[in-house]
């Protein structure tokens, strides 16, 4: 079919739908070639409005879109959204959660970490935008403690990672290196040096998992395992291209 998206999941959760888009079909052109969602980063304002459009025939509502700023602010879905919001008009934070049926929640991204939450049984969803700074600021962390507080006895819970900037590409300084040295000393196995460029290659992927299972040891931690940067037929990525597109990971209860 013509300009049909392709996506990626994970494994089948109870009561939650979730996935990542990949850049196959879709409107834009040039540096955004495919199904971009970003509004933000200079694509054509009618082409992203083509592949939301596009999106949303997915989905059993529009998508509550987040002005993402690499913080660790949290917002709540409280309903489906009755209308897709502008960029600029979006509530400013970098995780969503929600414990309302058909309320889709959607972060953007295009090397940084995409990683979905839930219960087991499907009563609260979060999803969150992680790169290296969200990820050293706890943005996982407080998603997982707002999630936790709605259902304070429950003891099991899923995440997946989604398509990400894998360790391979990722380079990073030293300050980068020693942000997360400090957070947790077992965090620097997640880093591999390199002497010729004093240069350090991090496992984001990795250290999220690792983060997740340390608030919560028997949380079932799930990796797509896709790369961002090696696999530019499927995702966007900041780091290989600069000007570029956004792929959304989505979830939503069912």
């Amino acid at each position: 079919m013509e300009n049909a998206i392709t996506t990626l999941t994970g494994p089948t959760w109870n009561g939650v739908r979730y996935f990542s888009t990949q850049l196959q079909g879709g409107f834009s052109q040039g540096p955004w070639q495919g199904l971009n969602l970003g509004e933000h980063c200079g694509d054509c304002p009618q082409h992203v409005a083509q592949n939301r459009a596009l999106l949303r025939q997915s989905l059993p509502s529009e998508p509550h879109w987040l002005r993402q700023v690499h913080g660790t602010d949290i917002y709540q879905a409280m309903a489906p959204a009755q209308q897709a919001l502008l960029w600029d008009q979006a509530p400013a934070a970098d995780a969503a959660w929600t414990t309302t049926k058909q309320t889709v929640l959607a972060v953007l991204t295009a090397d940084c970490l995409p990683v979905v939450i839930a219960d087991t049984q499907g009563r609260v969803v979060g999803v969150a935008h992680a790169g290296w700074r969200g990820l050293a600021a706890g943005v996982l962390e407080k998603l997982f403690l707002k999630l936790k507080r709605q259902l304070p006895n429950n003891t099991k819970w899923n995440a997946w990672i989604g398509p990400a900037i894998s360790q391979n590409y990722f380079e990073v300084g030293a300050d980068v290196y020693n942000d997360f040295n400090q957070i947790n000393t077992n965090l620097a196995p997640y880093f591999i040096y390199n002497e010729l460029n004093n240069k350090y290659y991090a496992d984001l992927a990795g250290m999220a998992k690792f983060l997740l299972l340390r608030q919560d040891s028997l949380m079932q931690v799930s990796l797509s395992n896709a790369c961002t940067y090696a696999e530019s037929d499927r995702y966007y990525s900041y780091r290989r291209q600069g000007k570029t597109g956004r792929i959304v990971t989505i979830a939503w209860l069912i």
